[in-house]
């Protein structure tokens, strides 16, 4: 299961590069924000020659396009699905119509190279509007593509109209905690990837460590970099310790001693059935989804 995903901008040779010799367990290939709008086809260009080049590399990369609300997301699409990136993020992503939405578009492509339909897996940001953030909970059926749920905060602070979305201590205000909180939810309910948004402040190694720590303990499975100096400090949160791995063998070693049993003592705790459930995740026996499985 990914544990980063790092945005890299789909019009820079270089940054691919650099992105793809990197520990990031999943790269998103933007041709979204990190592109200007004069400079669109040259970034659907390298990047489906980087994808063509990759074949190895597909399970871990992704490609952001742009929103439905631009109308270049078909571009985007017919410019990189050849070359079956392992899914698509979408940004904006406004509840469960436009994760189908999307869907339509893929099975027509798919069907179109002669890709197994399905292929392609679906990544949504799911909370970079008011009403995308409103809709969140028509995403908790999932969806066959659906792979995992991201949060946003920077574009939902432009709709919102908000002069920041942290308040002074540097912890997300108000409506911010909201949306983060709805997309984990709705990412649970829909046994998919739950991924902490992206932290801004590439200089402040220690915040983002203690953001993601926080993440983690929240319940989110990974969270995005925009730096790759970002990717080592969020793939060692990541990383169960040995401790904690020694003690969730413990636990699921005692459930299988007694399988008939909802409780068990450990070191004079009781444990039961969620403690099992989460031991089994860190052990990675049970959900959520690899949001990279899918072979090349």
């Amino acid at each position: 299961m990914p544990r980063s995903y790092l945005f890299v901008p789909g019009d820079s040779e270089k940054k691919l590069a650099k992105g793809l010799a990197g520990d990031a367990d999943a790269l998103i290939i933007d041709l979204e924000d990190a592109i200007a709008p004069s400079n669109k086809d040259v970034g659907r260009q390298l990047t489906a020659q980087f994808l063509a080049r990759q074949r190895g590399a597909r399970a871990r990369l992704w490609v952001r396009v742009n929103a439905f609300s631009t109308r270049l997301t078909e571009a985007d699409l017919a410019a990189v699905v050849a070359q079956r990136p392992a899914g698509i993020v979408l940004p904006k992503c406004d509840g469960i119509e436009h994760v189908e939405r999307l869907s339509r578009l893929l099975s027509a492509l798919e069907s179109q190279h002669r890709l197994p339909e399905g292929a392609i897996r679906i990544i949504g940001i799911v909370t970079e509007t008011a009403a995308s953030v409103l809709n969140t909970p028509s995403l908790r059926a999932g969806h066959p593509r659906l792979a995992g749920m991201m949060w946003g905060a920077e574009d939902l602070a432009a709709d919102l109209g908000a002069a920041a979305n942290r308040d002074a201590t540097g912890a997300f205000a108000e409506p911010f905690r909201v949306a983060r909180s709805l997309c984990l939810l709705a990412a649970k309910a829909a046994g998919v990837e739950a991924i902490d948004t992206v932290f801004t402040d590439i200089r402040d190694l220690a915040k983002l460590e203690a953001e993601t720590a926080a993440a983690r303990a929240m319940g989110f499975d990974a969270k995005a970099a925009i730096h790759p100096d970002q990717v080592a400090i969020i793939n060692r949160v990541y990383t169960p310790g040995d401790e904690e791995l020694a003690w969730a063998r413990r636990i699921v070693a005692a459930f299988d001693a007694q399988p008939d049993v909802g409780v068990v003592r450990l070191d004079d705790k009781m444990v039961d059935q969620p403690h099992l459930k989460h031991a089994r995740r860190l052990l990675g026996d049970g959900p959520p989804k690899d949001a990279s499985s899918i072979e090349p």
